[in-house]
């Protein structure tokens, strides 16, 4: 592991602490090939994150890219890849391939699909075996929907 510098006017002890008190976290799956991870949280500076992805009537991969790369130049910190429909794993895959700053998913949106939408045939194995393939793609944080509830 390489040694602790300052970072973002921030010392290594300082940094330390926020991430043991749980105020700040270090975003950098190391499955995601060449990511550059950041700190998130207090006390390092405010992040700026996009929102990309398809949906089953915008299906086009190559518009994410794009899409990728606008932010990029704009630039935001992070990336939510929001993609639905069925090409979810291929799309973030690319993403993932062509993204420096850390990207982010909601497990729930690719879990549903794998049910074609039928929240009642969701089951935690499958919500938790999605989990576990997104953070083994890569993918640098998740956004956790723990309040749906079914009927919702």
């Amino acid at each position: 592991m390489p040694a602790l510098v300052e970072y973002e006017g921030l010392t290594p002890e300082a940094i330390t602490s926020a991430i043991e008190a749980g105020t700040m976290v270090l975003l950098g799956n190391p499955n995601h090939a060449n990511v550059k991870p950041i700190l998130v949280g207090q006390p390092s500076r405010v992040k700026v994150n996009a929102n990309i992805g398809t949906s089953p009537f915008q299906n086009h991969p190559g518009c994410e890219m794009r899409k990728l790369e606008v932010a990029q130049e704009a630039g935001a910190d992070t990336v939510m890849d929001l993609s639905t429909g069925k090409a979810i794993y291929g799309t973030r895959e690319a993403i993932l391939l062509n993204s420096p700053v850390p990207i982010g998913t909601v497990p729930l949106y690719e879990a549903l699909e794998k049910v074609d939408g039928h929240a009642e045939c969701l089951t935690w194995e499958l919500f938790r075996e999605t989990v576990i393939e997104q953070a083994e793609q890569g993918v640098d944080y998740m956004t956790i929907h723990a309040g749906v509830t079914l009927s919702f």
